[in-house]
Order: structure tokens, then C-alpha cells, then sequence
């Protein structure tokens, strides 16, 4: 098996510090390190369609909710889990380029939903296709079982974590 950039670093603390327990340090620095190299060819992608990732998750969740392809600036928020702040600089931002459209509710004129434009709506659709492409070539060096395994054991990490920090929020 070829040498990855964490195992010398797992060798040398091994060297220096022999009773060390690596394998934390070896699993989370491996994660961080394919959380880097996966999000340089997915943040490549997003370039060609002239979108950052932020842009590019909120014109998908937009997508993902179905014709009209419109939610409250609320619902986005609690799809995305960011700040009001920063998705108010998103919708900003792809708003200036025609790609949402803040629209007053039509059963409550103090409230606003962000939709996609006729223009957001062809580009999201024509980005996400290449998207899953890029997800796809990424992960091409798992067979399919292995790509189950991982996907339980992310599954079980998040479900157990999340669940903790929700606990801590209250």
C-alpha cells in the first residue's frame, strides 16, 4: 500500500512517543486531509458555473424543494444551519446576479420567500448534474461495498454527534 502524507507523521510520533495512541490522530487527520482534497474538485466544478459553494447550496436546496422552487428565508436557514447574516449575504450575492428573487408572500405582505429565476433554475440544474459527476470520479476508488461501509460509519458518527451537540444547544 502506498505511504499516504499522515502516515509519516503517525511514524514519526510513534518514534518519538511510543505509548502515543496514534489511531484518533491518524483517523481525524486522514478525514481532514480527504475533506481537503474532495472539496479542491468540488470547489472546481463550482468555478465553472461561476458559483462558490455557498452559492451552490443555496440554489440547490432551492432546487431540492420542489416547483415553485421557493422557501422562506427561514426554511433555507434551517436546511442549511448558517447564520441569518450569512444568508442574507448569499441571497444577496445571487440575487445581483439574477439567480433568486426575493417574492413578497402573497398571503402575508411582510414576509418574503427567495425563488429561483428562470436563469438560477437552468444553471442549478445544469451545475448539479456535473456535481454528481465530480462526486461520482471522487469516489470511484471505493467500490460500491466499500462506499456503504463508509457512508454507515459517517451515519453513525454524525447521528451520535449530532445528537450530542443538539443536547448542548438547550
Amino acid at each position: 500500500m502506498l505511504m499516504d502524507p499522515v502516515q509519516k507523521k503517525v511514524q514519526q510520533w510513534s518514534k518519538e512517543m511510543p505509548n502515543l495512541n496514534t489511531k484518533p490522530m491518524a483517523l481525524i487527520s486522514r478525514l481532514q486531509q480527504t475533506t481537503k482534497e474532495m472539496n479542491g474538485e468540488l470547489y472546481t466544478n463550482f468555478e465553472d458555473y461561476k458559483l462558490t459553494d455557498a452559492g451552490f447550496d443555496v440554489l440547490a436546496t432551492l432546487l431540492r424543494a420542489g416547483p415553485p422552487h421557493s422557501l422562506s428565508p427561514s426554511e433555507l436557514l434551517e436546511q442549511m444551519d448558517i447564520t441569518s447574516g450569512t444568508m442574507t449575504t448569499r441571497i444577496d450575492k445571487l440575487e445581483k446576479k439574477d439567480l433568486v428573487k426575493r417574492k413578497i408572500k402573497k398571503n402575508d405582505k411582510r414576509g418574503v420567500n427567495v425563488a429561483l429565476t428562470k436563469k438560477g433554475l437552468k444553471l442549478i440544474e445544469e451545475a448539479i448534474v456535473a456535481h454528481v459527476k465530480t462526486q461520482e470520479k471522487i469516489v470511484s476508488v471505493f467500490d460500491e461495498e466499500e462506499q456503504l461501509i463508509f457512508i454507515s460509519l459517517l451515519q453513525k458518527y454524525l447521528a451520535h454527534n449530532v445528537k450530542k451537540n443538539n443536547k448542548q444547544d438547550m
